[in-house]
């Protein structure tokens, strides 16, 4: 029998981590531009503080997935956390991302300097401090789940959106601090301002591409995606070895909020087993349940042998050929 999915990573504690250690960041790094005129740390304070929006936004989706089903919204309101995430990506884009572009762009045109550049590398090096503990625990929460799979396959793979964006702001910010402090030591260095300004395109061209990748990914799980491919196949698994189903003729499964998933099943039951039918589809029914959690919502159809039908919707039923006549032309079709 296979095993369940692994209990979810405590999600909400990464993101208080990731909010607490933002809007610290922003407030010494808009003190730290204001005093240094630098644009490489204005660019990170832009970045800091449209990460504490966007950890603010993803409290706000999960408050809004907890509400109960209505008759509009009969499976809940799950997938707000994905809209808010999504959400969360555009502002990383435009407010992280082009604005960081455009100021990095003005300060490379114009010809104002770096007021006590050192200032804004302390600075930067103790955001760094930070966002490297932020990250930490952000993977600590992955690694509970992801197992032995490859943190990339685990991105592409998991329906997690709220995990995802704080990994991919917390990757982000650690390279923007690397990107603004090679760009404060060449400008100390030559003593040459541009290069300031070449760290604040840097960073902003960084958030456009990490926004880019968040948001492919939170797209496709704002359409609906199915359970994860692990899970998928341990369902299946699991009802093919189930002792009343003789035959999965379609099975079903959709992603909602955090581990919950929707699991609708065309089963082929033994026709003998007559009026005890609506007993064993039960017994089915808690049987999984019990064995995945997670799936709140179970949906189980007795169909009969003539109306299989695999998984994509097309007939299972083999085909039988008809005997050639005698003399028939062997390359007719039959």
């Amino acid at each position: 029998m296979p095993e369940s999915s692994p209990r979810g990573p405590d999600t909400l504690r990464s993101i208080y981590y990731a909010l607490g250690a933002n809007v610290a960041i922003t407030v010494v790094k808009f003190c730290g531009a204001a005093y240094t005129g630098s644009g490489a740390l204005l660019a990170e304070s832009l970045h800091s503080l449209a990460d504490s929006g966007n950890q603010a936004l993803l409290l706000l989706g999960r408050k809004q997935a907890t509400a109960p089903a209505t008759v509009s919204h009969p499976l809940g309101q799950g997938r707000a956390t994905y809209f808010w995430a999504f959400i969360v990506t555009l502002l990383l884009f435009t407010l992280g991302g082009l604005f960081s572009i455009y100021e990095g762009y003005e300060k490379i045109r114009g010809d104002s300097e770096v007021e006590s550049p050192w200032i804004a590398v302390i600075i930067v090096v103790i955001a760094a401090v930070l966002e490297s503990i932020s990250l930490r625990v952000t993977l600590e929460q992955i690694a509970g789940v992801r197992g032995d799979t490859s943190l990339f396959r685990w991105f592409r793979e998991t329906r997690r959106g709220e995990l995802i964006v704080v990994l991919g702001e917390d990757i982000a910010a650690v390279t923007g601090l690397a990107i603004a402090l090679v760009a404060l030591l060449a400008t100390i260095v030559t003593g040459n301002a541009v290069y300031d300004g070449i760290g604040s395109v840097g960073v902003g061209a960084l958030l456009i591409i990490v926004a880019s990748g968040l948001g492919v990914e939170i797209k496709s799980l704002l359409i609906g995606e199915s359970a994860a491919p692990r899970t998928r196949h341990a369902i299946r698994a699991f009802l093919e070895n189930h002792p009343q189903v003789r035959r999965i003729q379609n099975l079903l499964t959709l992603q909602q909020q955090g581990d919950e998933i929707f699991i609708a099943a065309q089963l082929e039951i033994d026709p003998a087993l007559g009026g005890r039918l609506p007993h064993v589809i039960a017994q089915c029914k808690a049987d999984l349940q019990a064995q995945f959690p997670q799936a709140k919502w179970v949906y189980i159809e007795p169909v009969a042998p003539d109306d299989c039908r695999t998984g994509d919707g097309r007939s299972s039923r083999r085909r039988t050929r008809r005997p050639r006549r005698r003399g028939a032309d062997p390359r007719a079709s039959v």
